[in-house]
């Protein structure tokens, strides 16, 4: 069902989107068995049944609203983008750009975020300021230093250490995306290299269990991640966010995702720009704050 408003209003359309399984559509489902993770304490969760959505479209499950007169954001600055700002507390969300707000690309860097989870309640690392030895330059960072700048090798080198199989559980577990993770490859690189994609509502979804700690890991490891990626906090508003690009790829997406929490409740947020050069990536922030201040909910 499509409904407009009148001339004197912006754009908004509402696509009331079926439930479906975990909060995400599954469209096409491939089922294959994986391994287990253990957890920090020793036990093993069980088994799981891995169903890797191989569609290339990605929907959160969500009513949605589409604000057309803010695409000049992206129009002015010359890079073409999708921003999903997601109501935690009603389950809505407001999307510029809306025919790629369900498309879904490798989630590069962010995955920094299910990544650090997993490793924290894996046991490998013992919390957020433990040394990572890794094969990147600057030798070894601790997920406190290395989160904020979105550091892929300290990521990679805990992707490796954990490897696709048992990554491929917790991103399950997480209904992260499609899901699909390559067993056989277990190099743990899915997430910049494919075929592991998520879609920007996606992303929204996945960031307000991160938010409100409701993942299924310990509280304390979600706690602690709040506390790495806190950038700002005004006016009784704090912003977390975290970017990621992976400037080694070709036409790799560059996101920029996080949440405000404040007075007027949970947003959560993601911005993504499709493949470009530094010069444009570098307007992900910026074009990012613009867009929460334009919707009322981070002033710039």
């Amino acid at each position: 069902m499509r409904t407009e408003t009148g001339s004197r209003g912006p754009t908004v359309v509402r696509r009331p989107i079926a439930r479906m399984r975990g909060g995400l559509a599954a469209v096409g489902a491939l089922t294959v068995m994986v391994g287990t993770a253990c957890s920090a304490d020793g036990s093993e969760p069980e088994e799981v049944e891995n169903s890797a959505d191989v569609s290339q479209m990605g929907r959160g499950d969500v009513p949605t609203e589409e604000r057309d007169d803010l695409e000049t954001v992206f129009g002015e600055a010359g890079v073409e983008g999708t921003f999903v700002l997601h109501d935690a507390d009603n389950g809505t969300s407001t999307v510029v750009g809306s025919e790629s707000a369900r498309e879904r690309s490798v989630p590069g860097p962010t995955f920094e975020l299910l990544n650090s989870l997993v490793a924290l309640e894996t046991g490998e690392v013992a919390d957020v300021d433990e040394e990572i030895e890794h094969e990147g330059s600057g030798g070894a960072r601790s997920l406190r230093e290395a989160l904020p700048d979105s550091d892929v090798a300290v990521q990679r080198e805990l992707a490796e250490r954990m490897g696709s199989r048992d990554l491929h559980t917790w991103v399950d577990r997480f209904d992260y995306g499609n899901r699909a993770m390559d067993d056989g490859n277990g190099n743990g690189q899915e997430w910049l290299e494919g075929p592991l994609e998520i879609s920007p509502l996606e992303q929204t979804v996945f960031l307000a269990g991160l938010a409100r700690a409701e993942l299924p890991v310990q509280v304390e490891h979600q706690q602690a991640l709040h506390e790495v990626v806190l950038r700002e906090q005004e006016q009784e508003r704090s912003l977390y966010a975290t970017e990621g690009w992976n400037a080694d790829a070709d036409r790799s997406p560059g996101w920029w995702v996080g949440w405000v929490e404040g007075r007027e409740g949970l947003h959560t947020f993601a911005l993504r720009l499709e493949g470009a050069g530094q010069e444009q990536m570098e307007l992900r922030e910026p074009l990012g704050r613009e867009l929460l201040d334009e919707l009322d909910v981070f002033p710039s």
